[in-house]
Order: C-alpha cells, then structure tokens, then sequence
C-alpha cells in the first residue's frame, strides 16, 4: 500500500521518543512533525537521520482507513491502548 497522498497522520498522530531532526526530544502524540511539508508529505523521507520508527512503519488499510480523519482516529487510540 502507497501512502495516501494529503494524508500524514503517522506524522501527527504518533508519539515519537527517538530523536528527530529539529525535534531533539521526539514528538509527542498529535503533535505534527516539523518535517511534514504543506501537502502532508515528509521533507526527510530519504535522508539517514530520518528515524528509524518511521521508516520501519508502512501504511496499511488497517491503520490509514479511507481517510485522515479515520487514521487519525485509529492512531490516537493505539496511543492510549500502548501508553505507559
């Protein structure tokens, strides 16, 4: 599955504890990653520092759903089902 284009949601949605370029503690849930640029798409995509939690994480119709909204939805709850 490609990534849904205008979409972004695991670069929102999702708590990140590892380093980030420009974010050096990570992120935290529902915070947008400084990296999405206007159209939801990641600057750092290719590039090594890019962290290893979101290359290791591919979209799939059980977490992106039919839209943004709904992948939004589905992450937040994970969040809460795997928070400490």
């Amino acid at each position: 599955m490609e990534c849904r284009s205008g979409c972004g949601a695991c670069c929102i949605g999702i708590s990140i504890s590892s380093v980030i370029p420009g974010m050096p503690n990570g992120k935290l849930a529902d915070e947008p990653c400084i990296h999405l640029d206007e159209v939801f798409r990641c600057k750092i995509f290719h590039h090594p520092d890019r962290p290893k939690v979101c290359a290791q994480l591919k979209p799939c119709a059980d977490m992106c759903l039919s839209n943004r909204d709904e992948a939004l939805s589905y992450l937040r709850n994970l969040e809460n089902l795997t928070a400490p």
